[in-house]
């Protein structure tokens, strides 16, 4: 497939775009000082082009997205079908084809009796949901005073109000202060910044990191804490993936003081981390599921909410109901696509390549360990974090200056220069994280290798 980008030859993109489009988590100095918008125009496969014709790997698949990949027509043609058909209507009361097939689909693929879907427009929205949800379900149950939530340090979670109390990033949260209270944190399962006592042992790592959400619970006092919020992977910070044991500590936790397990799979469901749903990956059965992101590979937007039969079972009498929901939420033409885009995932088997793929990706992406900078490789599946250090001995990290010069100054533009679109974060320690689409394989790995290794080798001669 080769479709020419929309265009317009005598419209100024740039000028338009300075003066009238804001940009989302972006310092806009650079562009007021006429520092060019990068503009992406057409992608295909893995790969993405801008205006100037330059081709780019796409190594984090948009944002954590685009699972099957760019430009696949069936998507775009599903999506057309369904507007012609019924391009609109809400699930307020009503509801129309698409989301109850897709609803049934999500719950025949969800793990245990999470059977309730609802439907959102995003990952936020999501969280957002299974907070109301978790406050609501407590009253109804004769335990009003459950509205509390843990979460872990450095941990994003959205940016509504309530997603972003539940996030653990400082710095994303000051400006919009005060948030809705009730949001409290508990270490993160970063296995290469642990405690020193832990010394090398997973297991007693995660041991200790789940315990720690005990201690919040009993400090907070188990009647007032609704719900636990976990990603089967950490995201930010540089993608911590779980110890041996820690979530079944952290169910066994929840069971013992009533309290949900909220999986926030908004990342890593539809096969991001080598399954559906993270929690089948890892093992562990939460009481609700949020995700988003490549429930459509991203030709679309949608996220869901997707609850136990137990949280359901005090809406299904009376009076009752859940005073909540979105005008787009569960939208006819993005559950038509979300439909197409399981077709694929089914038909091209990708649930099965990223397992028989994902440590190749990790052993390719470890060739790097041998440049000094470079403290860790760690994550799971397609989502990978590399942690960079000023000195791998010790692991010392960059203060906030040198922080701001490698990764801003230097490594955000000169990896986009090697032709490879990925973040630089430091959101947590410096990192360059890497969630491809899920359709790639060795040949691209090495290539990923190859220009961060260039990359990179350029950072260490500036330091």
């Amino acid at each position: 497939m080769s479709i020419q980008p929309s265009l317009d030859e005598s419209f100024d993109y740039q000028g338009a775009g300075r003066d009238h489009l804001w940009l989302h988590f972006t310092r806009h100095s650079t562009y007021e000082k006429g520092g060019e918008i990068p503009l992406i125009v057409k992608g295909e496969g893995h790969r993405i082009w801008d205006d100037h014709g330059r081709e780019y790997i796409d190594g984090l698949a948009g944002l954590f997205v685009v699972q099957v990949g760019h430009g696949r027509e069936e998507l775009a043609e599903a999506a057309a079908r369904q507007a012609k058909e019924l391009a609109f209507f809400p699930l307020w009361s009503f509801a129309h084809p698409r989301a109850i097939e897709l609803a049934d689909r999500i719950a025949a693929m969800a793990p245990g009796d999470l059977n309730r879907v609802f439907f959102t427009t995003g990952g936020g929205e999501a969280v957002e949901s299974a907070w109301k949800l978790a406050k609501q379900y407590f009253k109804m149950t004769g335990k009003p005073n459950k509205h509390k939530v843990i979460s872990r340090a450095v941990a994003y979670h959205g940016t509504p109000q309530g997603a972003l109390s539940i996030t653990g990033i400082p710095p994303l949260k000051e400006m919009f202060e005060p948030l809705v209270p009730g949001a409290h944190k508990v270490p993160n399962t970063n296995f290469y910044r642990r405690p020193e006592f832990i010394g090398d042992d997973e297991k007693a790592f995660g041991r200790w990191a789940a315990d720690r959400i005990a201690e919040a619970i009993e400090f907070e006092g188990p009647d007032t804490v609704a719900a636990v919020f976990l990603e089967p992977v950490q995201n930010a910070g540089g993608c911590f993936p779980p110890p041996p044991g820690y979530f079944e500590r952290v169910r066994e936790i929840c069971d013992e003081y009533d309290v949900l397990l909220v999986s926030d799979e908004v990342i890593c469901a539809f096969g991001r981390v080598g399954e559906m749903f993270g929690a089948a990956e890892f093992g562990y059965q939460p009481d609700i599921i949020t995700c988003a992101k490549g429930m459509t590979s991203g030709y679309s937007p949608i996220g869901a909410m997707i609850a136990s039969d137990r949280l359901f079972e005090p809406f299904k009498s009376g009076t009752a109901l859940y005073a909540h929901g979105y005008t787009f939420g569960g939208h006819p033409v993005s559950s038509a696509v979300a439909m197409a885009n399981l077709d694929i995932f089914e038909r091209e088997g990708l649930v099965d390549h990223v397992q028989q793929n994902a440590p190749k990706f990790r052993s390719t992406l470890e060739k790097l360990l041998d440049i000094p900078i470079v403290g860790d490789v760690r994550g799971h599946g397609y989502f990978y974090g590399i942690e960079l250090v000023k000195d791998r001995e010790t692991k010392e990290t960059f203060d906030e200056e040198e922080s701001e010069r490698l990764l801003r100054g230097y490594l955000s533009s000169a990896l986009y220069e090697a032709g490879l679109y990925c973040r630089a974060d430091d959101r947590g320690d410096p990192v360059i994280q890497l969630a491809p689409p899920l359709i790639i394989g060795q040949t691209e790995f090495d290539d990923i290798e190859q220009r961060l290794r260039s990359v990179l080798t350029g950072a260490l001669e500036r330091m």
